[in-house]
């Protein structure tokens, strides 16, 4: 029985547990099971130290005397022989008892292992006995059969110890182990017995038996089956017996060293947990590892609900758990409320989900879409996070857009699923207007319709989706881009929320195909706007401002319209001149956005600047003043980087900037605030005085960094560094001035673009250097990281135009390369837009072409790196993206074969084949520098054999050459052809007329190692065949041969004359020429 103890006298619990004496002996030897290992339990009668610590071997009689020795062995030898009767008699208790007297009397190693091999098998019989006493709760918790099973396992170890060649000790513990359950041991002792005995047919049944056991223990323990059912029994059953819920560790998903204690502990963990309530035995010796118990217990709970997910990921296991009303269960994991559970099941579905579309969709109907929703509004990012999740593996596999193979059972047939689509996009669209929802749910909602709604490729004419959400969901997210974060009536929101609802509108503009489309779209955004104009509320006009500023950040064209409704500009310049600090922020940021195209910008130059100094000098407010500072830089770069149209007063950006990186600096401003310091530094630094300063400015770059690097939810401050960043490196595009054209310009008094002295290529090349020590590449690789649709194709172009900056000198792509800027590149150079993907990929291939690739690119990575260096090989590319391209390929395709093999696959041998025949000379050098390595791969050695191609013929004419370095490259291409295959030997002679002379030529060339790979060809041909080598003897060659393998083979040349010599010695084989003596 258990009792509950809850006021016990401390005082006596403590006396209780510092003496020892006071527990049982069995009690004793549990503790020590649950605190050492099962081998290691202490015999029932021998003699402990005050810490529990069993003694082994110590004699009653401690006494030297050699009488009192031989007396002592006498007396163990008659025990020994007591104990012999008892056994016979089946009294084992007390042939054990007289076994262990003897022990303790006994040093003769001989007797030692008799008796601990005798006192095993007493363990053997009586654990196979039923005992009758009334077990106490420490005795329950692990039966006497076990224990004496532990013990005789024990026994006959030390046995073993003694005499390892003992084989009824060794056989004895096999029987042991296998009652205990350890198979495994038990097979490899018996394995053990059946080779010292392999004419012992006891020994033969049993390694056969327990064959069959372990192969029938491995199929039910790790079949998916028995995996699934184990781990709801564990989750939903709280008064499950232990032995179920160790079957977690049973199933290898836990350690299976130590089984024996785990179950103790498993067991324990049931008798001291009941509801939650701290409970004690009679004898109270185990409080003192009640918490180890519990905390054993406790982690059994989540180890099963994160095996469920794994299993729901596997096919096998998703299909088990659907088929087993595993969605029903799921669902009661669900209703638990408890969080851990929660988000297991959330995770666990979502598994099940991907790619089979029948499941998605029954999953969807049980778990119902509303209940979804409901659970991504919570106030947990983990939570929301884990939904979107399961909503978009829903989503993926309904619309097909999960593109994996499946194998197994056919998917059952789904007739039409437009249905689920609309009713999961209809449920997004309202969550976005609910206060219900939090913001990080609302931001979810964004996301899944950002990623899911506006087409992927624009080529499918079906945009059926985006018009639903123009006519039913328009409204709802023109709402959320005019929140208000200052006003009561403000939805909950994040830093990032409006900015997504801005991105969204962007792309369902974007995705309208005709003229008609998108002038539905404007007028239901002018009638929303319209709509909210009302002189007696001024917080609706507020609203209708900040979703005009909305809109200004997403389709540009589109909210330009709408700043020329009639009251729109009055608005926002009334709102400027409002006490209240809320109209004013909105007003300055509508007034920032608007002022993006120059025309626009000049209008509210000659309208608006008198305006926002006012402001910025009466407003006491930093957020105001800054973000009044922001519209002043921005109005301030009108000109881009035209030196000749500067909008203010010389030395006027360079204050504006200056007051920006006080701000960015501040670390007592919000984080919010200094982000709008970083959006006025990248518009100023277009000037590039202000950008030469702010290199120079090592705290405010850091602290820029330190913000683009921060974990916070506030991601729009990514496109505003990257910015900063392109300005900073001169990344941007620059249009080429034709000399022709400005003489005309100035002739016809037109404006001529000038580039500031501070822009010319020194003076950049010092800023990158400054930004690389200030550690620009791990502020990147953290941009490039962050998973958030703030973080646009056309942010990865400008990180990727920012990295081509910086990789532009070799010198300093080392430096690249050690920050992480390689691994940082690749998803930039795979996802994006097309002008980003070539930046990147060109980046790429300047890091491939000087570094190691395991080094730059560890692990897999470097198989992604691949694809984008073949994509520069393309016509349309420039040739230095074209030859740095070659260069990485060549790197990578001398590190492995695998790589080769990839670089096959990926089709780029054509592209390197039509670039051997370039005229330009370091194209076709680099082209067959990488053929030379490709060679290596069995399947291009196969392209070479074919019949119908003149590959080896453009190989063996480029040995021909005059640049040394393509002879060296097509000279060792040639050599490792020839090596490989005895035809291509043969077929040498046969594409072109000129293969002897070429053959001769690159023999006696000056470069050692152009003539090291000609004698190698020369000796692939002499080995090939008799009738070709007794050709070459006859030619020229061997004169050549014979003047090489003279030389006196110096460090240098060592390898030229050996190779000439051994070709000499098969000339001498074939019986062609003989030694002169």
């Amino acid at each position: 029985m258990v009792t509950d103890v809850p006021n016990s006298n401390p005082d006596l619990l403590e006396q209780i547990l510092k003496d020892r004496r006071v527990m049982s002996l069995r009690e004793d030897r549990l503790l020590k099971l649950a605190e050492e290992k099962p081998a290691m339990l202490a015999p029932r009668d021998s003699p402990t130290t005050a810490m529990g610590t069993f003694v082994e071997g110590v004699s009653s009689c401690p006494g030297k005397d050699l009488d009192q020795r031989k007396m002592a062995e006498a007396e163990a030898a008659q025990l020994k022989e007591e104990g012999n009767r008892h056994f016979q008699l089946q009294d084992y208790k007390a042939a054990t008892k007289s076994y262990s007297q003897a022990l303790k009397l006994t040093k003769d190693k001989a007797l030692l292992a008799t008796l601990y091999r005798n006192r095993a098998a007493c363990g053997l019989k009586m654990g196979m006995l039923t005992v009758s006493t009334g077990p106490s709760l420490m005795e329950s918790l692990v039966p006497v059969s076990q224990e004496s099973y532990a013990q005789a396992a024990s026994d006959a170890s030390r046995a073993l110890d003694i005499n390892s060649a003992d084989i009824k000790a060794l056989y004895r513990r096999c029987q042991a182990l296998e009652h205990l359950g350890k198979l495994d041991q038990a097979f490899k002792d018996v394995q053990r017995c059946a080779t010292l005995e392999p004419r012992n047919q006891n020994f033969q049944e049993t390694l056969r038996r327990l064959n069959t056991s372990i192969q029938e223990q491995l199929r039910v323990q790790f079949s998916t089956d028995s995996r699934v059912q184990t781990m709801f029994e564990i989750l939903l059953n709280e008064n499950s017996e232990a032995d179920k819920r160790e079957k977690v560790s049973d199933a290898s998903f836990l350690p299976a060293e130590g089984a024996l204690y785990t179950r103790l502990l498993l067991k324990a963990s049931l008798a001291w947990e009941v509801r939650g309530r701290l409970c004690i035995s009679p004898c109270t010796g185990f409080t003192a590892r009640a918490s180890s118990v519990f905390l054993t217990a406790s982690l059994l709970l989540p180890q099963a609900a994160n095996n469920l997910i794994v299993l729901g990921r596997e096919e096998a296991g998703a299909e088990r758990i659907f088929q087993s009303n595993g969605v029903a269960l799921l669902l009661q994991l669900m209703d638990t409320k408890r969080p851990e559970l929660l988000l297991a099941a959330v995770r666990t579905l979502s598994g099940m989900c991907s790619g089979h579309r029948a499941r998605a969709t029954a999953i969807l109907h049980a778990v119902r879409i509303d209940r979804i929703c409901s659970l991504m509004a919570l106030e947990n990012e983990e939570m929301s996070l884990a939904v979107c999740n399961l909503l978009q593996a829903i989503i993926d596999s309904l619309s097909g857009e999960d593109k994996r193979e499946h194998r197994g059972k056919e998917e059952a047939l789904v007739l039409d699923t437009k249905k689920d689509l609309k009713q999961i996009t209809s449920h997004l669209l309202d969550m976005l207007v609910s206060k219900k929802v939090s913001g990080q749910g609302r931001d979810q909602a964004l996301n899944l319709l950002n990623k899911n709604v506006p087409r992927k490729d624009l080529s499918v004419h079906d945009n059926s989706r985006t018009i639903y959400v123009v006519d039913n969901g328009l409204r709802k997210i023109l709402k959320v881009v005019g929140q208000v974060p200052d006003l009561p009536s403000c939805l909950p929101l994040t830093d990032n929320t409006r900015m997504l609802a801005s991105i969204l509108i962007n792309k369902l503009y974007d995705d309208l195909r005709c003229d008609p489309e998108r002038d539905h779209f404007r007028k239901i955004c002018e009638e929303y706007i319209t709509s909210k104009f009302d002189p007696q509320d001024m917080d609706k006009n507020v609203n209708a401002i900040q979703t005009v500023s909305g809109i200004l950040q997403g389709p540009f064209d589109l909210g330009n319209q709408l700043l020329g409704m009639k009251g729109v500009m009055e608005m926002m310049v009334a709102l400027c001149g409002s006490e209240r600090e809320a109209d004013q922020l909105v007003a300055v940021e509508a007034l920032i956005h608007a002022s993006t195209k120059l025309s626009r910008a000049t209008f509210i130059i000659t309208n608006g600047v008198t305006l926002l100094k006012q402001i910025y000098k009466t407003t006491k407010n930093e957020k105001i003043k800054i973000r009044t500072l922001v519209g002043l830089c921005k109005l301030g770069s009108a000109g881009g980087s035209d030196y000749g149209l500067r909008q203010f007063a010389e030395g006027s950006t360079e204050k504006l900037a200056k007051q920006c990186r006080k701000w960015l600096c501040n670390t007592a401003i919000d984080t919010r605030t200094r982000r709008w310091a970083v959006e006025g530094l990248a518009y100023l630094t277009l000037d590039a005085d202000v950008k030469d300063d702010f290199v120079q400015d090592i705290p405010a770059l850091q602290a820029m960094f330190e913000l683009a690097k921060a974990q916070t939810s506030d991601k729009t401050i990514l496109y505003s560094v990257a910015n900063t960043l392109v300005n900073c490196t001169n990344s941007y595009d620059v249009k080429e001035v034709v000399p022709e054209l400005v003489q005309l310009a100035k002739f016809s008094k037109q404006h001529v673009p000038e580039e500031h002295p501070k822009d010319k290529k020194d003076f950049v090349d010092l800023r990158v250097k400054r930004l690389l020590k200030a550690g620009v590449i791990s502020a990147l690789a953290c941009m490039v990281k962050a998973d958030s649709a703030i973080l646009t194709d056309q942010s990865k172009e400008l990180l990727a135009r920012v990295f081509l900056a910086l990789c532009d000198n070799p010198k300093d792509r080392g430096t690249i390369v050690a920050q992480g800027g390689g691994k940082a590149l690749i998803p930039l150079a795979l996802e994006g837009t097309d002008v980003g993907k070539v930046k990147a990929a060109h980046g790429l291939a300047k890091i491939a072409a000087v570094s190691n690739p395991d080094i730059a690119f560890p692990g897999e990575r470097v198989y992604e790196v691949v694809r984008p260096l073949v994509s520069l090989l393309d016509t349309q590319r420039d040739g230095l993206q074209n030859y740095e391209a070659l260069l990485g390929l060549t790197n990578l395709s001398g590190r492995s074969d695998k790589l080769r093999q990839k670089i096959f696959k990926e089709k780029a041998l054509p592209d390197i084949e039509n670039y051997m025949f370039e005229n330009h000379d370091q194209l076709r050098q680099a082209a067959t520098e990488c053929m030379c390595n490709m060679v290596l791969n069995k399947e291009v050695q196969e392209r070479f054999l074919a019949d119908g191609n003149d590959r080896l013929k453009l190989v063996v004419l480029l040995c021909g050459e005059d640049d040394h370095k393509l002879q060296n490259a097509a000279a060792g291409a040639l050599a490792m052809l020839t090596a490989a295959h005895k035809k291509l030997c043969l077929k040498m002679t046969e594409v072109t007329t000129q293969w002897l002379e070429i053959l001769q030529r690159l023999c006696l060339h000056d470069q050692l190692s152009v003539q090291h790979r000609g004698l190698v060809i020369a000796y692939n041909l002499l080995s090939a065949d008799a009738e070709l080598a007794r050709k070459l003897v006859e030619s020229e060659l061997l004169e050549i041969l014979t003047v090489v393998g003279k030389q006196e083979p110096d460090e240098k040349r060592a390898a030229v004359v050996q190779t000439a010599r051994e070709c000499l010695i098969k000339c001498m084989d074939y019986g062609f020429i003989k030694p002169v003596s």
